[in-house]
């Protein structure tokens, strides 16, 4: 998962990049609204924190201004203001949320969590690196070929998509696509989860299904550290 930070303040900045990588996610920082703003514009990110009071160009303009042109990436305003006029207008202007300073990272990554759980589900396609998968049709494709899936493995790479970069245990998947709980004697879950990675991952060089050994399994293009 890609996050812009667009913070001027620069010791807040490394604050949160250095949290958020901690947690598996890839993070830019832009400390002015015109590069944010050019950033926003130009990279895929799947959710912006965004400052209010940042030189150049103010978070609400850029705000009003991506949202006028129909770029509807997840925007968490972030700021020292906490009017209740401010926070209103903000969300009016499309804003996901809000968070006013100093906030604990715990919250702030409780927040992005929600919004981007919110974003997954208004879509359609899900989508990570050159995997689709159309969820009205349930249909997969991986650069651009088609991948036939059971319901079961559908369920299973559902999860795993709305779920990008997080690891994921075996007894989380048994009950959130299984439904029951996790027996530790069974070895269901890793059977499916390894029929699912070969209908993936087989053909291509870069391998988008991560086995954490002992813990449980993760969706990344790279090898990513979980404490």
């Amino acid at each position: 998962m890609k996050v812009l930070v667009i913070e001027d303040e620069q010791k807040v900045a490394r604050f949160l990049k250095k949290g958020l990588e901690a947690e598996g996610f890839e993070v830019d920082v832009a400390e002015d609204g015109e590069k944010g703003e050019k950033a926003a514009r130009t990279e895929q990110y799947d959710v912006i924190l965004l400052d209010v009071l940042l030189p150049v160009k103010d978070g609400f303009s850029i705000l009003r201004d991506l949202r006028h042109d129909k770029i509807k990436t997840p925007i968490i305003m972030l700021t020292a203001r906490s009017d209740t006029e401010d926070i209103v207008g903000g969300l009016e202007q499309g804003a996901d949320d809000y968070l006013c300073k100093p906030f604990s990272f715990d919250v702030l990554l409780a927040r992005i969590r929600s919004v981007l759980r919110r974003s997954a589900q208004s879509q359609v396609k899900l989508k990570y690196k050159d995997l689709v998968l159309d969820t009205v049709t349930h249909k997969a494709q991986r650069g651009g070929k088609t991948i036939e899936l059971t319901s079961r493995e559908y369920a299973l790479l559902e999860y795993f998509m709305r779920n990008q970069g997080k690891l994921i245990t075996r007894s989380e998947l048994a009950r959130e696509v299984w439904g029951y709980n996790f027996d530790p004697g069974t070895n269901v879950v890793d059977v499916y989860v390894t029929h699912l990675r070969k209908k993936i991952d087989s053909e291509h060089k870069v391998k988008l299904f991560q086995t954490e050994r002992g813990k449980g399994y993760y969706l990344s293009d790279k090898k990513l550290s979980f404490k």
